[in-house]
């Protein structure tokens, strides 16, 4: 009887590409003459492109990255195994090395980020990768380990995560809302240092992913309320959620070559978040120190007031300026109005680590009375939007702040209840 061996190559190679990665793996162990079929030279990826399409994740070759451009160069073995790495760990979190997380958890981010953009808004064109990505991590542990301890880097993309994720089981404990409003809330998070928003104290230009992952929080609670229904959910589906984290580009559109590559024409509505005034510098002490403790049980009262307004926003490109940092994503200035009454005035351009970055000021009869600073979550001319934090244009020390939330509506779409 023939073995295996006597196979035609063709033939050979279709039995390997439907078995799953981690067997073929074990397969190249068994003969030399297996392991050169497997891991031929970097040059010829020929069996695991074929190996990495059987998988249901997106096919890379019609993937962009997050700032809209294709994927390129695309390594087909390299990426598939890190995949698989990550599965590993994400069903068996014992099998995880501490000097990994970083690994897997960018890699999750990438799987996020570098996906199928959306063609049409009134198209549901899920990508793959999120399903995946979704489903592994509400079945893992993975993404929420307190009794870890973590690096700065792996605390920021670990936030990050959660913020393209959405809401975890755990955010609808109140412990873990307190936290987020005491973080949101506190004066000395907003400083010429950070561009009073939700940037890194270092003057880098760098997104801080465990503020932005708190107004996601803050802002979430208010679009899901904590119900049996919410808190008992596998995966809440919500806008601020990782399916809208996908780019929506138009059939043939090149970003590279389009003056409003942000998509920043055109209808938004904006969501923000208060408290009362009195309140909030008691909170903080007056903003005399930034080093005394600040005492969170303001949030725990059941008295405790935020208050949720949304306004509708008319946003138009006034104008680019060439970036050489980021060629072919110059920074967009931008203008508009507030319920047709108040201006706003701004600006979008890529920050020193590749993000999106929205800058406005508003206010009436030509005085600028507001300051805000976002951050766009997600890929470019993503439907989730802009998360950041708004105070005035003064920036003084006992001036208000508060977390915001920009997403664009359809033409024929009202903005929510105000």
């Amino acid at each position: 009887m023939a073995g295996i061996d006597n196979l035609p190559l063709e033939v050979f190679e279709q039995i390997i590409v439907l078995l799953d990665p981690i067997d073929v793996a074990t397969l190249s162990q068994t003969r030399s003459a297996y392991y050169h079929l497997i891991y031929p030279s970097e040059d010829d990826q020929h069996l695991w492109r074929e190996l990495y399409l059987q998988q249901p994740f997106d096919d890379l070759r019609r993937c962009h990255t997050s700032l809209g451009r294709p994927l390129q160069p695309i390594a087909w073995k390299t990426t598939l195994q890190r995949i698989i790495r990550a599965r590993t760990i994400l069903t068996n979190i014992s099998a995880c090395r501490p000097e990994e997380r970083c690994t897997v958890l960018q890699t999750l981010i990438d799987m996020v980020c570098n996906c199928v953009p959306v063609t049409h808004t009134d198209v549901i064109e899920l990508s793959l990768n999120h399903v995946w990505v979704a489903a592994m991590l509400r079945s893992s542990q993975f993404l929420e380990q307190p009794d870890w301890e973590q690096s700065p880097d792996e605390r920021q993309l670990r936030e990050r995560l959660h913020t393209y994720y959405g809401l975890s089981r755990s955010d609808f404990q109140a412990a873990k809302r307190t936290e987020s409003r005491a973080f949101v809330y506190a004066m000395r998070n907003y400083k010429y240092d950070n561009d009073f928003g939700p940037f890194m104290m270092d003057g880098s230009g760098r997104v801080n992913w465990y503020h932005v992952r708190a107004i996601h929080h803050v802002m979430s609670m208010h679009i899901v309320p904590a119900t049996e229904e919410t808190e008992s959910a596998e995966f809440n589906l919500f806008p601020m959620s990782m399916p809208w984290t996908q780019s929506v580009i138009s059939e043939g559109m090149d970003l590279d070559k389009e003056r409003d590559w942000a998509g920043v024409t055109g209808k938004w509505q904006c969501s923000f978040c208060f408290c009362d005034h009195r309140e909030l510098l008691i909170y903080n002490g007056f903003n005399t120190s930034d080093t005394d403790p600040l005492h969170t049980e303001i949030f725990d009262d059941p008295d405790f007031i935020e208050v949720f307004r949304s306004i509708c926003v008319d946003l138009r490109v006034l104008g680019t300026e060439e970036d050489p940092e980021h060629p072919g994503r110059p920074r967009i200035n931008f203008g508009g109005s507030i319920e047709g009454t108040a201006v706003i005035v701004g600006y979008v351009k890529v920050t020193p680590d590749d993000q999106i970055q929205w800058h406005f000021t508003s206010g009436e009869q030509g005085n600028s009375i507001w300051s805000s600073e976002g951050v766009q979550v997600g890929n470019v001319r993503s439907k989730f939007g802009v998360l950041g934090s708004w105070t005035t244009v003064l920036h003084d020390r006992h001036d208000p702040v508060g977390p915001f939330w920009l997403w664009k509506i359809e033409e024929d779409q009202e903005a929510g209840p105000v």
